[in-house]
């Protein structure tokens, strides 16, 4: 397969000191949270039943009829900061012609525009579905938990509601190693997400070696938290959860870019050992932490109700819809008018920190004030 890619070189290019996805980066453009990251949900339909997925609820097994594109596409011309977009699902290519009709237009959209493009997906389907996309994209982002095909059909099938043979299992997770193998070769720029779990926490560095033989670009490392799917499955200490990140630290491969996301921990903290954790964090080459970007600098849009939501996690009901109102001005109302926002809605540039989401303050943090707090920097 020849190397189709073709870029918009007067973009900027990905790398550990640029990640237009980090709300500090807008943070400190515009002086204030402005929305500059626009996600859109494009199926409710999966191949899998992952048992950590954080919209598990929403899953279904034939999808209502979707909203004309040109209403979303109007939407995303009207916000004025725009600079990325993420496409999600379920999984969104999971139907050939949701691929033809709405993906690759909205990547195309994007591409000429010269904003950034992420699709979160399995890449367990047919290669020609994703090798449409080549042309445009800038990140496929893949979850990868797994060891062998045994991790693979235990994790990515536990909600089917009905048996998943392994044979079936293994041929995915072989799909989707080959595909991995061959879009990176081609020229795509793969991410893949390793949860941070009961499970994984003691495999990382095996996983690890697994995504850099696959030719991923990146590794991101996201702790699982009590939401959706998830909500029942047993939490990971805190200690725990920062020896598995020292671990992998320890192993990995330097060159690759390793991106950490949704951390616990804050410079603002007492806890000597977060402060160790953080400040080896930022000294490490090729490393990053990423502040979650939902509800500060990013929306969701359910591309088949036209509901807009501020954050993945939190239950929060739907803050707009695009149907009546513009991106910028839902965003607004949310940003600087909701009282849920108000709690978390802190900043510390020192320490390139943008507080916890809704989600970590309520699981860690409950009745703290981080803006009362400052970060330690000795």
């Amino acid at each position: 397969m020849s190397n189709t890619a073709s870029f918009n070189h007067s973009v900027k290019q990905l790398s550990p000191s640029y990640d237009p996805w980090d709300p500090i980066t807008s943070l400190r453009e515009h002086g204030r949270h402005v929305l500059t990251s626009v996600e859109m949900t494009v199926t409710h339909l999966c191949n899998m039943r992952c048992e950590h997925c954080a919209v598990g609820d929403m899953l279904v097994m034939k999808e209502a009829p979707m909203l004309p594109l040109d209403m979303m596409l109007k939407r995303l011309d009207e916000v004025e900061h725009l600079q990325t977009i993420s496409i999600t699902g379920g999984e969104p290519a999971f139907l050939g012609k949701t691929v033809d009709n709405v993906i690759v237009p909205l990547l195309k959209y994007a591409h000429d525009r010269g904003i950034r493009t992420q699709i979160n997906s399995n890449l367990t389907l047919e290669l020609g579905r994703y090798e449409k996309m080549l042309p445009y994209l800038d990140v496929m982002h893949i979850s990868f938990n797994y060891l062998n095909g045994d991790d693979f059909h235990e994790v990515g099938f536990v909600n089917s509601g009905h048996p998943v043979s392994k044979e079936a299992a293994y041929r995915l997770y072989d799909t989707m190693m080959l595909n991995s193998e061959k879009l990176s070769k081609a020229g795509m720029f793969i991410s893949a997400e390793s949860m941070i779990n009961y499970r994984t926490h003691e495999k990382l560095a095996g996983i690890h070696e697994l995504i850099r033989q696959m030719g991923c670009k990146r590794h991101e490392v996201h702790p699982m938290y009590a939401s959706n799917f998830a909500a029942s499955l047993p939490v990971l200490s805190l200690t725990d959860m920062k020896r598995a990140i020292h671990r992998l630290l320890d192993v990995r491969d330097p060159e690759m870019w390793m991106l950490f996301g949704t951390l616990p921990f804050f410079a603002c903290t007492s806890d000597e050992s977060d402060r160790e954790l953080i400040k080896r964090l930022r000294t490490e080459p090729n490393v990053t932490v990423r502040n979650d970007p939902d509800g500060r600098n990013r929306v969701n849009v359910n591309l088949f109700s036209g509901d807009v939501y501020v954050t993945d996690f939190a239950d929060i009901p739907p803050f707009g819809n695009i149907k009546n109102q513009g991106l910028d001005n839902i965003f607004d109302a949310w940003s600087t008018g909701h009282p849920l926002n108000q709690t978390v809605n802190c900043h510390c540039d020192a320490a390139g920190c943008c507080g916890p989401n809704l989600l970590v303050a309520d699981m860690y943090y409950k009745g703290i004030d981080f803006k009362t707090r400052k970060a330690i920097t000795n």
